[in-house]
């Protein structure tokens, strides 16, 4: 027999809106990435993206947006001026990455910069 497959439904409702948004965005600009990372949204918080300041330096050039589906810890430094969007951030985390040049932005502030989602990389 087998499994039937249900919808999962957000109960936070910033997150349930954000997920929506990016499926939508997705659709009307042509760009897959809004709909990858509202699939990883929609994961358990179990299951969800937790990523280091040293990792996103490591692996983002300077001229990238680096996005995070979960949350952003402070572990590590950054010797770059990045921009990073996340859906939270550890306060230590924000801190340094506004002390490197850097800017700290929500994903629902990246999609109204941004909304090709061009030069994103997903990190995690």
């Amino acid at each position: 027999m087998k499994r039937k497959k249900h919808k999962r439904i957000k109960t936070y409702p910033r997150l349930a809106k954000l997920i929506e948004t990016l499926k939508e965005l997705a659709l009307k600009e042509n760009a897959p990435i809004w709909k990858r990372i509202a699939k990883e949204l929609n994961k358990s918080t179990r299951q969800r993206r937790v990523v280091n300041l040293m990792k996103i330096n490591k692996y983002v050039n300077e001229n990238e947006t680096a996005v995070v589906p979960g949350k952003v810890l402070s572990m590590g430094e950054l010797t770059k001026k990045l921009t990073i969007a996340a859906f939270q951030f550890s306060e230590k985390a924000k801190e340094k990455i506004i002390k490197s040049g850097g800017k700290a932005l929500t994903i629902e502030e990246l999609i109204k910069q941004n909304p090709k989602g061009s030069n994103t990389r997903i990190i995690g």
